[in-house]
């Protein structure tokens, strides 16, 4: 099991970024998808979640209405579409299964700073 995130970068307040994790190892299509981010110091948290089929989405409420979860299954790809960034979210962002598997990737970092 494999996952590939990448898309991040260094982005001012009010600014947009695109996440993408590109999954290999097991069949995607058959797993629910969650976005987690971490900063030093703090645990995990779940910040989005998708079902298989990508018409079930929940958002956690310090990015409902800013954030969008999708996911391509002939792709073995789900991003996370985040709009009107904040800097409290900053933070290394990963994505993994449900349930989440062991493997995790190296996540990709996100900034938040003018």
């Amino acid at each position: 099991v494999q996952f590939v995130e990448s898309g991040g970068d260094l982005v001012q307040p009010g600014g947009s970024l695109r996440l993408s994790c590109v999954v290999s190892g097991y069949i995607f299509s058959a797993y629910g998808m969650t976005w987690y981010r971490q900063v030093p110091g703090k645990e995990r948290e779940w910040v989005a979640r998708i079902d298989s089929t990508g018409y079930r989405k929940d958002y956690a409420d310090s990015v409902k209405g800013r954030f969008t979860i999708s996911r391509n299954n002939r792709m073995s790809v789900v991003t996370l579409q985040m709009n009107s960034l904040k800097p409290e979210d900053a933070a290394l962002y990963f994505c993994n299964r449900q349930p989440a598997s062991s493997s995790w990737g190296q996540g990709t970092q996100v900034t938040v700073s003018s």
